[in-house]
């Protein structure tokens, strides 16, 4: 069997600088890579500062997650995810991602999570959700507060 090349689907390439890196609401920065409605997928890269903290929150889908540097952990685990770790969580899980403080350098984690965040208020309550559709929002808009139009999210 022959494979026709002219017919096949091309790869698509995002480059490092194609995507610009925006401030995040706890003092870190994200870029958003991935945005697929239909099917519950944000690619998410994110830096975080030492001493991070990030709101305790309930998985609907499952996660994966790899340290390209730094540290961090769940505050509800034991285990520290270092550069190299690879990190899976399934549906279902609740965690508090925490940044030690005393990090000597930026914490670079790539997410890839289906399905929604659920964060929690104090009380277990659901505070507010998010999803493909919304970090695509949010990330469009603060892209454009930041002089950049249609960055290359791949979507749908």
């Amino acid at each position: 069997m022959a494979i026709a090349f002219d017919t096949a689907p091309s790869a698509i390439h995002i480059g490092e600088e194609d995507l610009p890196w925006i401030p995040d609401q706890y003092g870190g920065e994200f870029k958003l890579l991935v945005a697929k409605e239909r099917e519950g997928l944000w690619i998410v890269r994110t830096r975080f500062a030492p001493g991070t903290l990030v709101q305790t929150h309930k998985h609907t889908g499952q996660v994966f997650a790899y340290t390209l540097s730094g540290a961090w952990n769940y505050l509800e685990s034991e285990y520290v995810n270092r550069a190299g770790s690879f990190l899976f969580e399934p549906a279902g899980s609740i965690h508090t991602l925490n940044v030690p403080a005393e990090n000597a350098e930026t914490t670079d984690v790539w997410f890839q999570i289906y399905g929604a965040n659920l964060n929690l208020a104090p009380d277990g309550s659901v505070e507010s959700v998010t999803d493909a559709a919304s970090v695509l929002g949010r990330y469009r808009h603060l892209c454009a507060k930041a002089g950049v139009t249609n960055p290359p999210v791949l979507t749908d």
